[in-house]
């Protein structure tokens, strides 16, 4: 581990201590203050709670965004709708280095043969790619979201991609999240009223069914839960 990574990697084990309790503007506030410009806030683009958290701290900031080439046409809405309500934001569009045409002539439907390696190929290595030329990024994790993230810190050191992770709003319940879009006016997905609480790509996302928690939607009849990019 290089010497900056190493420094990287004392920070947030100190902040994991510090501000285990923290609120999200608390942890914010110390994002901006300690990385200036060297962080980035990732979107998935199902709403704009964080960037709206982000932006109340530094109106100017990166914001990370997988283009997948496979997204629903209502998270390309948000995304071009975030640039519009936080114009000082840039959105960086992380895209796969083979278009989805090109995947699909190689390899065939990827995400019906081979979901993992899909992931791989258009969310992971893109992902690791723009987080190389940072210190830190913001994520919208939430312990509720699933099972695998039920003990997701505030800050913690993300090994696999080599710099601190920050996860504001981790603690936040269900009933917080949504009191903050709908008090705020938050930007939200169309598709989240239309019975999709978890979305990703179009081609891998289902309603849940009833009584069922809601990533369940997410590669739905297969034993995947993760894209692999929380782990």
């Amino acid at each position: 581990m290089s010497d900056l990574k190493e420094d990287l990697k004392i920070v947030a084990e100190a902040a994991e201590l510090e501000l285990k309790d923290a609120g999200p503007e608390e942890a914010l506030e110390w994002v901006a203050r300690t990385f200036g410009d060297s962080y980035i806030v990732a979107s998935n683009m199902q709403d704009a709670v964080l960037i709206d958290l982000a932006a109340k701290v530094k109106p100017n900031f990166d914001v990370l965004f997988l283009e997948t080439g496979y997204h629903f046409p209502e998270t390309i809405g948000v995304r071009d709708a975030v640039a519009v309500v936080y114009p000082e934001v840039r959105i960086v569009n992380a895209a796969a280095e083979q278009s989805v045409e090109d995947q699909e002539r190689e390899f065939g439907l990827l995400y019906q043969s081979d979901p993992a390696t899909c992931c791989n190929l258009r969310k992971v290595i893109p992902l690791r790619r723009e987080l190389a030329k940072y210190d830190a990024w913001v994520t919208g994790v939430r312990r509720v979201d699933a099972p695998t993230r039920a003990n997701t810190p505030i800050v913690q050191w993300d090994d696999r991609n080599g710099l601190v992770k920050i996860n504001p709003i981790a603690p936040w319940s269900d009933d917080e999240f949504n009191a903050y879009i709908s008090e705020k006016g938050i930007l939200e997905n169309l598709l989240v009223q239309e019975g999709y609480p978890s979305i990703g790509c179009l081609p891998c996302t289902a309603k849940p069914l009833p009584g069922q928690d809601a990533r369940s939607g997410r590669w739905a009849g297969q034993s995947k839960t993760e894209c692999g990019l929380h782990g």
